[in-house]
Formats: structure tokens, C-alpha cells, sequence
């Protein structure tokens, strides 16, 4: 890790109440990325809404602020500490939806901080299904079929073109929160009632199902710099 001298204080976001059926693998990585940072030699501030994890240990971080991760209480901090720059990714897609409000909102320009790791330009091309399709179709990979919708009406048009069975996937939310399959279009209608309901952009995909395949997930570490 190569030490960068322009930046002296970073904040961390937590990823918040862990809850059944979610793993604690973001208290671990948020507790390492402290203290390797702290390692470093820089000054580390945590928000965290969550006491019960070792991150929020006073000995972790420079700062602990126990607050609700919300985008309100998070420019305030943000504005209090001017922070050199943020690490959202431990956070999970509580940090990543949080970065990407930071941004939108213009607090992190206001507030000179950078954005470390996956640019806001990459997270919402990951994020937002109707931009990742686009790219994947830009440089030639397979899709199922799928269609971007915003209301039921539109959903139910989508999952008529497309055939049941379909599986309803709401944007932005923790985990896949709020989507489901559907086998006909009552079930369509409750499901994507309620993914519209907690997806903050209001976007639920409608996708072919595929339920049965067999699925291999690759996950990939990289840093910026090109090796040859």
C-alpha cells in the first residue's frame, strides 16, 4: 500500500444493524480497514448506528460517532470533520447508497472530500439495473431479457413481453430486498407493490427467471493501476 501524503483524515461508514440471515462480514472488514489505516498513519473517523460491533470499539478509530446512517446525519459530520476523503465500500450497500446521495447532493464537492476505491460513476453503473444492462450489452455479453419499470402497470406489461415465470430485482436495495419470483401476475402485483416500496429510485427490473440454472459467481479484486 503506497501511503498518500495529501490525504491526513478519512471517514469509514459502517454498514449498520446486522440483522438475521446477514452475515458480519462487514464488521470484520470495517475493523481491519481502521486499523490498517490508523497503521498508515492516518487520523480515522467510523460512523456506525450499530454499538454492537467490534468497529465501534472506542480503541478502533481516531472517532466513533454513533449516529443513524442517514444522508442528513452523515453531511453533518461530514461537514464538522472535513474528512480528506471517504471509504464507503465497507459499508456495504448502506455505504454505497449513502456515497452516491453524498455525491448527487454535491456535499462531498462542497466539502473537498474524495471518493476512495469504486468511483460514483462505477457504483452507479453497478447499481442502477437499467445502466448495467446497457453496458453489458455495449461490450457484447449475453442478458436475459429484461425491462426497467416504475410503476405495476408498467411491470405487468414487462413480465406479458418477456413470459412468465420472471424475477422482480427493485434497485438499490440491501441485498436484493424486496424482489422475488413470480409465476403469474397476482403474484407480480404483490411483489412489486412492495419492491417499489423500498426501492429509494423507485426502479424494479423485471427479468426472465432462470430458476433451476446452475450459477458459478466470480468476485474480482483489482487495484487502479494496470499490470502488465
Amino acid at each position: 500500500m503506497t501511503k498518500r501524503t495529501d490525504l491526513k483524515k478519512i471517514l469509514i461508514i459502517g454498514s449498520g444493524p446486522i440483522v438475521i440471515g446477514q452475515a458480519a462480514e462487514f464488521d470484520y472488514a470495517g475493523t481491519q480497514a481502521c486499523l490498517a489505516l490508523k497503521e498508515e498513519g492516518y487520523e480515522v473517523v467510523l460512523v456506525n448506528s450499530n454499538p454492537a460491533t467490534i468497529m465501534t470499539d472506542t480503541s478502533i478509530a481516531d472517532k466513533v460517532y454513533m449516529e443513524p446512517l442517514t444522508l442528513e446525519y452523515v453531511a453533518r459530520i461530514l461537514r464538522y470533520e472535513r474528512p480528506d476523503a471517504i471509504v464507503p465500500g465497507i459499508g456495504g450497500q448502506t455505504g454505497l447508497n449513502l456515497a452516491m446521495q453524498l455525491d448527487k447532493k454535491g456535499i462531498l464537492k462542497e466539502c473537498h472530500t474524495e471518493l476512495l476505491g469504486t468511483p460514483a460513476s462505477s457504483i452507479e453503473r453497478a447499481e442502477d439495473r437499467e445502466l448495467f444492462k446497457e453496458m453489458c450489452e455495449k461490450i457484447g455479453e449475453p442478458v436475459i431479457p429484461s425491462e426497467i419499470t416504475y410503476s405495476i402497470e408498467e411491470a405487468k406489461e414487462a413480465a406479458v413481453k418477456i413470459g412468465y415465470p420472471v424475477v422482480l430485482r427493485p434497485a438499490f436495495t440491501l441485498g436484493g430486498t424486496g424482489g422475488g419470483f413470480a409465476e403469474n401476475e397476482a403474484e407480480l402485483v404483490e411483489i412489486a407493490a412492495n419492491g417499489f416500496a423500498l426501492s429509494p429510485v423507485h426502479q424494479v427490473l423485471v427479468e426472465k427467471s432462470v430458476r433451476g440454472y446452475k450459477e458459478i459467481e466470480f468476485e474480482v479484486m483489482r487495484d487502479s493501476q494496470t499490470t502488465q
